[in-house]
């Protein structure tokens, strides 16, 4: 006992305490209380895992027939003159095993997609945590994680879907093809269905589509070429420019020398080396009419199961001009943002060039036949042929006054009024009041009825500022809406096919006339050339006036100077081209002058874009368009001289 009658604790009592504090009111230990707790919230976090894998596992699809390859059917487009334009689907590829091929084939690919293929289980780890901080740290998604195994499981068996189902069935499917087959087998299957761009499934097939060649006759280059087409099968395309896809080639031969699978000599060599490409005249550019067309074949024979030669209307003399006065014309005038449009077709409705934008590989949107914009002054022909049928003459007199309709008031271009004219001086002017004027006089639903009667088939809203052309069309619509004013008043369909036959000869279809009759009265048609070639010579449209040969046509700009048109023809063609941009933006963010309203006049820049780009391309064409033939006059029906 210590000194004033305390007792001392022993080091034995000391000990009894500290356990007794481990202890709570029920004597349960308080680190076995919390590991039981821990076992089982890892019990029932298993359960659940299970339990959604169980469920997406239930829905995986049948790999039964994975051997089974069943050949797509190929389609052969050529052009008016028997020229190959564009092949779709598989042209003879054949399926191949790895023995079958240079072992740098199969190199090539791994080195590109999946470095890893041999050690990893279907999944690879590394390479998805790998991919996640490239991307994380680069604030978009620029690499991929997925093995070869997912990519075959999503492109066999999935749909594209991009969701957290669909990307936990691809791994559980994964799994299961390395679980049930050897890697070889895998990469076979692969290489045997994978996407290679330009209709060609399987490495068979891109070998011969690209390079005319078997699979097992491929080079280093060409090997490598192809195994760069995976990860962006249109922009790397040697179809579409060589330099880019040896570019992506030179990354593809890196990365086999990175996995030794080839020396760097051997990359230098083949660096050297320019393959020689399969004979083609498919172009980025006639894409755009290519896909139009492929669009449309279905409802013309449907889905047969054989080989298809399909002659369409292209002629690739007209589509190369064309596609070189899109260009030309863009890169001469406007910023790279700035997109253009052009569609020339007989008038019969037989489109013969087609451009719908400045770059395919950019983008496969097609501006001439899928983007609806305001066609601005380019509808008011169809305002003035309205008055026609009303009674009116290209003479008849009509004020440029200030007008408005319930608090609008609309303005012309130059900001200021002409008072007395003539109706064809109104329309070779371009003047806005006396536009709506007539529009309200006749009716905008005799307005919009005579558009629809002419070819228009975008929704129009009949109110009187559709005189000034604020309703969406397409721009292949309003170039086919011209189309009786060529011809005399017979309206035509526009179309891109003529012929379908099989591999055996048989004629699945064959064109045999539009056949839509008259759409307006041949007197009405007159009229109109008179005053649209006014609007040639003298008129907004003198930009694209061709020297010594008879056409006509209108301009057209949208509101807030987003859009510019012309809408051109002769006796033969009608051509019609857009520019413009897709962020439907005014002219002035693309570098182009804005318009002053306090100074008179038209505002160049704009007004001429659209009609030196028909200029161009008329003048280029005229001599291949018109071989064999005479320049016919337009039929300018009875009437004055204007």
């Amino acid at each position: 006992m210590s000194k004033g009658g305390k007792r001392r604790s022993s080091p034995r009592s000391s000990s009894r305490r500290a356990r007794a504090e481990d202890f709570d009111d029920g004597g349960a230990p308080r680190r076995w209380r919390f590991l039981y707790f821990v076992a089982i919230a890892g019990i029932w976090c298993g359960v659940g895992i299970a339990a959604i894998l169980a469920y997406f596992a239930a829905d995986l699809p049948s790999t039964e027939g994975l051997w089974r390859q069943e050949r797509t059917h190929a389609v052969t487009l050529i052009d008016v003159n028997g020229r190959v334009i564009a092949r779709r689907g598989i042209d003879s590829g054949l399926p191949v095993t790895l023995k079958d091929l240079p072992p740098f084939v199969s190199q090539a690919v791994l080195a590109s997609e999946d470095r890893r293929f041999y050690s990893h289980f279907g999944l690879d780890v590394w390479g998805l945590g790998r991919a996640a901080w490239v991307n994380m740290n680069a604030g978009r998604v620029i690499q991929g994680g997925s093995t070869i195994t997912q990519q075959l499981a999503k492109n066999l068996f999935l749909k594209p879907e991009r969701t957290l189902g669909r990307k936990i069935q691809e791994a559980l499917l994964a799994v299961y093809l390395e679980m049930s087959y050897s890697k070889d087998e895998i990469l076979t299957l692969y290489l045997n269905r994978v996407y290679f761009g330009a209709g060609a499934y399987g490495l068979d097939a891109a070998a011969r589509r690209y390079f005319n060649k078997p699979a097992s006759r491929l080079s280093l280059v060409e090997a490598a070429i192809l195994a760069g087409l995976l990860k962006a099968p249109t922009r790397y395309s040697p179809v579409n420019g060589i330099e880019l896809a040896q570019e992506r080639a030179g990354i593809v031969l890196l990365a086999m020398v990175q996995t030794e699978a080839i020396t760097p000599a051997q990359r230098q060599d083949a660096l050297r080396t320019r393959p020689k490409l399969a004979t083609s005249a498919e172009t980025q550019g006639n894409q755009y009419f290519v896909d139009w067309v492929m669009e449309r074949l279905p409802g013309l024979v449907g889905r047969p199961k054989v080989d298809l030669t399909v002659q369409t209307t292209l002629d690739l003399e007209l589509q190369r001009l064309a596609e070189d006065a899109v260009l030309k014309t863009l890169r001469a005038k406007a910023r790279s943002n700035v997109q253009g449009a052009l569609i020339a077709m007989t008038t019969d409705g037989a489109v013969k060039a087609m451009v719908g934008g400045r770059s395919y590989v950019s983008s496969e949107f097609n501006r001439a036949t899928q983007a609806r914009r305001q066609p601005g002054s380019a509808f008011k022909p169809f305002v003035f042929l309205a008055a026609l049928e009303a009674g009116r003459t290209p003479a008849t007199k009509v004020v440029d006054a200030e007008v408005t309709y319930r608090g609008w008031t609309p303005a012309n271009f130059s900001q200021k009024h002409e008072g007395e004219m003539t109706m064809a001086d109104a329309l070779a002017k371009s003047v806005n009041t006396v536009a709506v004027k007539l529009c309200l006089e006749v009716g905008p639903e005799t307005v919009a009825r005579a558009a629809r009667r002419m070819g228009i088939v975008s929704d129009l809203s009949p109110v009187p500022s559709l005189a000034l052309g604020t309703s969406e069309v397409t721009l292949s619509e309003l170039a086919s809406a011209y189309v009786p004013f060529a011809t005399g008043g017979r309206k035509a369909v526009t179309h891109g096919v003529t012929r379908v036959v099989t591999i055996e000869g048989e004629v699945l279809y064959e064109r045999s006339g539009s056949g839509l009759g008259n759409a307006i009265s041949a007197e009405a048609a007159g009229a109109m050339n008179r005053m649209l070639i006014k609007s040639i010579r003298e008129g907004t449209g003198k930009a694209a006036a061709l020297t010594g040969r008879p056409s006509a046509g209108k301009t057209g700009t949208s509101q807030d100077f987003k859009d510019a048109w012309f809408i051109g023809y002769t006796r033969q063609i009608v051509a019609g081209v857009w520019t413009g941009s897709d962020a439907n933006l005014p002219f002035e963010r693309h570098g182009l002058p804005s318009p002053d309203h306090r100074q008179a006049g038209l505002l160049p820049g704009l007004r001429s874009l659209s009609g030196s780009l028909q200029r161009r391309f008329d003048e280029s064409a005229r001599q291949a368009l018109l071989l064999g033939h005479l320049a016919r006059d337009l039929d300018n029906g009875p009437g004055p001289h204007l």
